[in-house]
């Protein structure tokens, strides 16, 4: 879901401003200006469920702009469906500090809390959180334990987790974020997006399309 920063700015704008849109329906979608096809097709945690991924990362401007957007969207998808957030590091150590730090807050119970201040830190208040100091730093301001949050962020179920969302970056082939995957198979592109709404539409539109093939497999 590659696009310039003009762009971002004027699809803000248009969820800000616009009446709410249906969602898509599958056979409306268009590839290749709506959605394209992962190749090859890549399995789902549970091929029971519907799997939608966002890739993202913290030291991503348009990342944090969509976050708000895209928790509200998620919260309101039906019970077949599966969503996740997973952080890129595209090879960058201070990209990898900052997955880290995602992990970390996850583990300690802090995410909910914390997680859109990280991204705000970063953009607008261009804190540099991305070594591992000074992001303990930062989250000892926000009143979490530095020494507990330090065992965490550099303990193995951060690095483990940090290597499964490496994988998955280098398997969905992620050369840009934010990223929206369904089922596996289906990259949300919306080229003729003209907001938020239109992309998340685009997102149940493949939704549909998954459901209507294999479930969590897409068709």
């Amino acid at each position: 879901m590659l696009m310039t920063r003009r762009r971002f700015q004027r699809i803000l704008l248009g969820v800000l401003g616009a009446a709410l849109i249906p969602p898509a329906r599958a056979a409306e979608l268009i590839e290749g200006r709506d959605w394209r096809a992962l190749m090859p097709p890549q399995p789902v945690k549970d091929p029971g469920r519907i799997e939608v991924l966002e890739f993202f990362s913290y030291g991503c401007p348009h990342c944090g702009q969509l976050n708000p957007l895209i928790k509200t969207w998620a919260a309101g998808l039906p019970a077949d469906v599966t969503f996740e957030r997973v952080p890129v590091t595209f090879g960058r150590a201070a990209w990898a500090n900052v997955s880290r730090l995602y992990f970390a807050l996850d583990q300690i119970g802090a995410l909910a809390r914390l997680d859109q201040a990280v991204f705000d830190a970063i953009s607008k208040e261009h804190r540099n959180l991305f070594t591992e100091q000074a992001i303990v730093d930062w989250v000892a301001d926000q009143g979490v334990a530095a020494e507990q949050f330090k065992a965490v962020f550099s303990g193995f179920t951060t690095e483990t987790r940090l290597i499964r969302a490496n994988t998955l970056a280098e398997r969905y082939k992620v050369d840009a974020v934010p990223m929206i995957v369904v089922g596996g198979r289906y990259v949300v592109m919306g080229a003729a997006a003209q907001g938020y709404e239109d992309l998340f539409g685009i997102a149940d539109g493949l939704v549909a399309k998954a459901r209507a093939g294999a479930v969590g497999q897409g068709g």
